[in-house]
């Protein structure tokens, strides 16, 4: 992943549609996964919309949280592609 907050918004602005998968630092050594599809791009913020949650159907993130390792984002294709 690009290690500059324009270079991460970069990055997702060409990924925009695509699934993703978001593993979220929820505390200590405690993790949380949603999977979804990287919906929109903004300044400061992108937007996830998710596929199968009961409360939630969007969620958004700063590129900080990219940054500075509190997310880790794996787009489908690059998991398959590993596989």
């Amino acid at each position: 992943m690009p290690t500059s907050l324009t270079d991460i918004k970069s990055h997702l602005d060409t990924r925009l549609g695509e699934k993703v998968v978001v593993t979220v630092q929820v505390g200590r050594n405690k993790t949380l996964e949603r999977h979804g599809m990287l919906a929109e791009t903004f300044p400061a913020v992108f937007v996830v919309e998710l596929e199968e949650d009961e409360n939630l159907k969007r969620v958004s993130y700063s590129y900080t949280d990219i940054l500075t390792k509190n997310i880790e984002m794996d787009f489908t294709d690059e998991v398959s592609e590993e596989a």
